[in-house]
């Protein structure tokens, strides 16, 4: 009879030692693909916060897909839509709020983010990216173009935007759950 592999996550009493040091949201940022919704999901959950998506809540507000407000609308609508989406749940004040890549590099929604909640950049190489965003074909600026191209060029655009973030954490190809736990570990480290 084998043994039980022992858990990686931080015990009980750490967790809540860590969350109960964290007074603002969580707020998660990065490409598309890097994992924000089901890492968010995961370290809402360790620690013992709600989650929510922010693409979700402004497909709520606007009742349109974000495909349809894209097409509709145009980017700079959904940015700002975008903006103000973020700043009530931020108000609201949920756990752990992910947000669509685009998010943090607008500058009034990154200096909302950093002045009113704990950024954290969830990054990850573009191969990586590639393989998760071809899961679903809902993003809109992978519509018209090669991804991996596109991936690349967004990743250069946009990191130093999300290098603003004070901290980041890489997501590689294993469990969503260790990336929750290094955005734990590395929150706890900034605090």
């Amino acid at each position: 009879m084998s043994a039980e592999p022992a858990s990686t996550d931080p015990a009980p009493a750490d967790l809540a030692a860590i969350a109960a040091r964290i007074t603002c949201p969580v707020v998660l940022v990065g490409l598309m693909g890097v994992g924000k919704s089901t890492v968010g999901r995961k370290l809402a959950s360790l620690l013992r916060r709600d989650f929510v998506d922010a693409d979700e809540a402004i497909v709520e507000a606007a009742q349109l897909s974000i495909p349809e407000i894209f097409e509709q609308f145009g980017e700079p609508y959904f940015r700002d839509g975008e903006r103000r989406v973020i700043a009530r749940l931020i108000e609201e004040g949920h756990g752990v709020i992910a947000t669509g890549g685009g998010a943090f590099v607008d500058p009034s929604t990154r200096a909302l983010i950093l002045e009113r909640a704990i950024a954290v950049w969830i990054d990850a190489d573009v191969d990586t990216l590639v393989e998760r965003t071809a899961r679903r074909n809902t993003r809109p600026l992978l519509k018209n173009g090669n991804p991996r191209e596109i991936l690349t060029r967004l990743a250069a655009e946009r990191a130093p935007f999300y290098a603003e973030a004070p901290i980041r954490v890489v997501s590689e190809n294993g469990p969503h759950a260790d990336t929750a736990r290094a955005i734990i570990e590395a929150i706890d480290q900034w605090l």
